[in-house]
């Protein structure tokens, strides 16, 4: 089995929390699984807070410094984690996703936040929150791009969304820019960067109609699940849990076209769309 990911201290404040805690932890000569337990958070959890997976909360800040002696030092820290160009409940997501091996998505509803070139992403924004300022707009849909840069590498992480053949067929933004989605989606998946299936509508009743099923493995810790609701959302590393959402997607995915198929049907959907802005 390996051992721990080794992590570089200043890379975020994540990985400085990481990092002193598993110091001061080897230091107290205590186990992940003892010192979860003052904390009533399991063993993993433990490292999944040393290896930058998941986000540390003030409470539990408060709790190692007074175990670990460590001054208030986690305290002091913890708040910087505060500051995330994202909202509340997707923070603690968006910063697991940046230092995942993989990640599953299938998406009922819209083109997942990775996979949404500029003009999309705005549509989006402006759908949700229809009386906000430019400004406001913008800033989000500058977070979701600097998201999207994670893709820039060539191999890692190794994205696989499965589309409802609804999110190709819903016109957010109009023919035009569904037109560039489509075909940014294609491109990535002709560069080999990432997989992409679609669930057509003849699939029928399938295992994930309750909603999008996320999953996000790491190198060095247990994979995640994220649930998602208007306003809210939630990681959830819970074993039997996470079991159940990869049945989900690995029995959507087995529903769904090939990606050869897939990406024939994503070329010619962008093309009926181009086709369609042209009239317009």
């Amino acid at each position: 089995m390996p051992g721990p990911k080794e992590l570089d201290p200043s890379s975020s404040p994540r990985a400085l929390l990481g990092a002193e805690l598993r110091h001061r932890r080897e230091g107290k000569g205590l186990s992940q699984e003892e010192l979860g337990l003052p904390l009533f958070v399991s063993g993993s959890f433990i490292g999944q807070l040393e290896s930058g997976t998941r986000r540390m909360q003030v409470d539990q800040a408060q709790k190692l410094d007074e175990i670990l002696k460590a001054d208030g030092f986690f305290v002091r820290n913890c708040a910087a984690l505060k500051k995330s160009k994202y909202p509340n409940h997707f923070a603690e997501a968006a910063e697991a996703e940046a230092v995942a091996k993989t990640i599953k998505q299938y998406a009922p509803q819209l083109i997942p936040g990775l996979l949404q070139p500029e003009a999309y992403a705005r549509a989006v924004f402006r759908a949700y929150q229809p009386t906000a300022t430019e400004d406001v707009i913008n800033d989000l849909l500058t977070a979701r791009l600097e998201r999207a840069e994670l893709l820039r590498d060539p191999t890692t992480p190794l994205v696989w969304a499965v589309l409802d053949e609804a999110v190709l067929r819903r016109e957010v933004g109009g023919p035009a820019v569904m037109a560039e989605a489509l075909c940014h989606i294609a491109k990535l998946a002709r560069e080999h960067r990432i997989i992409v299936q679609v669930l057509p509508d003849s699939a029928g009743a399938h295992a994930a109609m309750s909603g999008i099923v996320k999953l996000m493995s790491f190198a060095d810790a247990p994979t995640l699940t994220y649930f998602e609701v208007l306003g809210s959302g939630r990681l959830e590393d819970d074993p039997a849990t996470v079991a159940r959402c990869e049945l989900s997607y690995d029995l959507v995915a087995a529903s769904a076209l090939s990606p050869e198929a897939s990406l024939a049907l994503l070329t010619s959907m962008a093309e009926d769309y181009t086709h369609e802005a042209q009239q317009l």
